[in-house]
């Protein structure tokens, strides 16, 4: 899929939520790449930004463009594989907030739907029961009103677009989704109203538990 009109924030060009010798945590607004794209046009990310201020700044994870929320970057390589590490055996704890449209099923609960790539329709994603990869969200919902509910959302799989899938899947779509919202949904935000709020992790040097939040901007 080709990216047109790329327009990335500048403003704040980089909003740094914690540093110190072995990791960064920064505040990614919705709009800005994680990492540079194929064509030069597309090379301002979060990645390009940080690297200019920090040369030795190492990728350990990604936010689809249109989330934001709390992104980490290592210092060093080991620091990054420390980090890399926590992500592939799922020791890390994500927690997301959104906005949806409609009111979830249950006040809480967890979804269990495999996830595939819908192929001719890269990058979009697909319930998949057959070739799908298992993947489970647990949600919360936090407040309703007659339009839309606010939730928390904890994915205990990382798949690509498992949080919108997921929320699709449940007749609730994130408001703001170019994907997986119907229209009504979709022209209710100017963004994708989904949220990386908090990260925690294992800090790679002190081996103790470190957790970061971002506050929600809608």
């Amino acid at each position: 899929m080709t990216l047109l009109h790329y327009e990335p924030p500048v403003t704040p060009y980089l909003r740094l939520i914690y540093r110190d010798d072995h990791l960064v945590v920064v505040d990614k607004p919705s709009g800005l790449l994680s990492v540079p794209g194929r064509a030069p046009e597309h090379f301002d990310s979060v990645h390009s930004r940080v690297v200019r201020v920090l040369p030795e700044a190492k990728l350990v994870h990604r936010l689809d463009m249109a989330t934001s929320g709390i992104m980490l970057f290592a210092i060093g390589k080991p620091a990054q594989s420390h980090l890399s590490r926590q992500f592939q055996q799922r020791t890390t704890q994500k927690v997301y907030h959104a906005l949806v449209d409609g009111d979830l099923p249950a006040h809480a609960g967890v979804i269990d739907l495999p996830l595939a790539c819908d192929w001719p329709n890269r990058p979009r994603q697909q319930i998949d029961y057959v070739h799908g990869k298992a993947s489970q969200t647990l949600y919360r919902t936090l407040s309703t009103s007659e339009q839309h509910s606010r939730i928390e959302l904890t994915p205990i799989s990382g798949r690509s677009h498992q949080l919108r899938v997921h929320m699709q899947a449940l007749g609730t779509p994130i408001i703001g989704d170019k994907f997986y919202a119907h229209p009504q949904a979709f022209n209710k935000a100017s963004r994708l109203l989904l949220h990386a709020h908090k990260l925690s992790v294992t800090h790679p040097a002190t081996e103790q538990p470190i957790a970061f939040v971002s506050p929600t901007p809608f």
